[in-house]
């Protein structure tokens, strides 16, 4: 019976986060923001958003030329083009405080490093493991997918 209970018990968290998860999916090409919302790109450390989603984010949403991390207008910058995983760290770690603190921002990452930068979405995502729980805090799905395994 109590193998039973952690069974079900067990099945309630995961089925509990699947319905968070698909809650919390950033659509792959967003054209637009709501006033509450921060387009979370990857960026490189010296702020040229010349390529990929820092260009939309400087064009269309305030990311400022020569900023590469941080808030921007309506988006974050996380470098990821400056060396290894190593380096993109803690850059993710800043940015999931920074959403903790800010519970009134919807919080739309993109697949940050996953582009111009090279990464793979494997070697990426799991940098986003602490943001799993926090509700304002919207992941691509190819990241999710790493994330629940």
């Amino acid at each position: 019976m109590r193998d039973y209970f952690f069974y079900i018990q067990d099945y309630l968290i995961l089925t509990n986060l699947k319905l968070h998860i698909m809650e919390r999916i950033t659509l792959s090409n967003i054209q637009s923001l709501k006033p509450n919302e921060i387009f979370v790109f990857g960026s490189n450390i010296e702020g040229a958003h010349g390529g990929g989603a820092a260009a939309l984010a400087y064009h269309k949403w305030g990311a400022i030329w020569g900023q590469g991390a941080g808030l921007q207008g309506q988006t974050y910058g996380i470098p990821t083009m400056q060396g290894g995983i190593e380096t993109i760290c803690p850059y993710v770690d800043e940015f999931i405080e920074f959403a903790q603190k800010h519970p009134e921002l919807t919080f739309l990452v993109t697949r940050v490093g996953c582009g111009i930068a090279g990464f793979a979405d494997n070697e990426i995502a799991p940098l986003f493991n602490k943001a799993i729980y926090i509700k304002n805090v919207y992941l691509p799905e190819e990241f999710w997918e790493v994330l629940k395994k």
